[in-house]
């Protein structure tokens, strides 16, 4: 889409901000420590799997050929230990699931259609050949890939590795994350409030939200409107791969972040963006540091976080699919559109008929975090005239 006056389309922003995203080097890690990780090499099989044929229940070894009809029991097998010998024709061997199949046998039978009778074992039926026997290399072959570079790593993909025998995983590093809120009026949480002080919030926010999305996190002290002791602050930021500064991106006299990092050596990428709320969202980069000015309002650092931060971050740990993901639902209530600019709508949202209702919620204004607090969906209202109708289809973003 074509830019409006000055300000920049979601689109365009989130493009601009991962056009500068580089993922970042890999690390080995052992298998325990890898969930939610993104591999930066494939994972390749150790061993065929199964390495060996395998039985896949409990039950009696045969040749598919010598059924029905009784046959003595010559051993039974464990899992773990095989037979030591072929299977002879006219006898069948005990085995448990996952026990090696012996050389001879092409047939599990399970033991519930068999009556055992110790030292022997009448089969009534006979059985097909093949049955229950799990082939070598069934699942994946020695060399093979199990898993492709670019994967983030559930429990199953986990387990997935591990079966295939590789004890450590080539992961991209989390990225590094400072945090710092700004502002004179900012106070911590239990402190004593004095007039025109407010307890800060937006840090506490943004650091569990970065969490989330994999980063390591360091929350920095807030700093107040003042150009020394922000200069300080912004530049131990710039030090992390990625600096999250909430407030002071606006135009007014104590608006000192995008000034100031600018004489840092912050190359300011773009200001301000089409959507409410959020507008005054900045970006820019000092070397591989992206960094991220959120506007001071808890649901306007919010909304920029979703948007933007998630998906760089996202991009850092090597994610090809980063972000933002929205999801397909239905209005339950109208919703107007703004003519210039987006909307990101609070909402709650639940499953009628196995489709996502979402219900926007009283009170959308940037400073009511309380409110915020109870949604878990943003929706996206696209610019336009008139009003999006109930049970229309939209986008949200899940709030996680």
């Amino acid at each position: 889409m074509p830019p409006m006056g000055d300000l920049l389309t979601i689109d365009e922003a989130l493009a601009l901000v991962l056009e500068r995203v580089r993922p970042l080097p890999s690390e080995r890690l052992p298998l325990a420590a890898a969930a939610g990780r993104v591999l930066a090499d494939d994972v390749l099989a150790r061993v065929d799997l199964p390495p060996f044929r395998s039985s896949a229940m409990d039950g009696f070894a045969v040749r598919a050929e010598d059924t029905p009809g009784t046959l003595p029991l010559a051993l039974r097998i464990a899992a773990g230990r095989p037979a030591g010998r072929p299977l002879a024709r006219g006898e069948t061997m005990g085995i448990s699931t996952g026990g090696v199949v012996p050389d001879g046998a092409d047939t599990v039978v399970p033991i519930e259609v068999v009556v055992d009778r110790a030292n022997s074992v009448e089969f009534p039926h006979a059985v097909e050949s093949g049955a229950n026997v799990r082939p070598a290399g069934g699942d994946v072959r020695a060399g093979h890939a199990v898993l492709a570079a670019g994967t983030t790593l559930s429990a199953a993909h986990l387990g997935a590795a591990a079966a295939a025998g590789a004890a450590e995983l080539a992961c991209y590093r989390r990225p590094r994350v400072a945090i710092l809120s700004t502002g004179t009026e900012l106070r911590r949480p239990g402190e004593k409030l004095e007039p025109g002080q407010i307890y800060e919030a937006n840090s506490v926010l943004l650091a569990a939200a970065a969490g989330g999305a994999g980063a390591e996190v360091e929350r920095l002290e807030p700093v107040a409107d003042d150009e020394w002791a922000l200069r300080v602050a912004l530049e131990r930021g710039l030090r992390a791969d990625v600096l999250i500064s909430s407030g002071g991106v606006s135009v007014g006299p104590h608006d000192l972040v995008r000034s100031v990092g600018g004489e840092l050596g912050v190359e300011e990428v773009f200001w301000r963006v089409a959507v409410k709320p959020g507008k005054p969202v900045s970006f820019g980069v000092r070397g591989r540091s992206l960094v991220f000015g959120l506007p001071g309002n808890p649901v306007s650092a919010l909304v920029g976080f979703e948007l933007f931060v998630r998906a760089a971050l996202r991009a850092l740990q090597g994610d090809s699919e980063p972000g933002p993901r929205f999801l397909p639902g239905s209005l339950a209530s109208p919703l107007r559109r703004l003519g210039s600019r987006d909307q990101l709508v609070r909402a709650r949202s639940s499953v009628e008929g196995g489709a996502t209702v979402l219900c926007p919620l009283s009170g959308q204004d940037s400073h009511m975090i309380v409110r915020a607090a109870e949604a878990d969906a943003l929706v996206h209202v696209p610019r336009g005239e008139g009003e999006l109708t109930a049970g229309e289809a939209v986008r949200y973003l899940p709030l996680s």
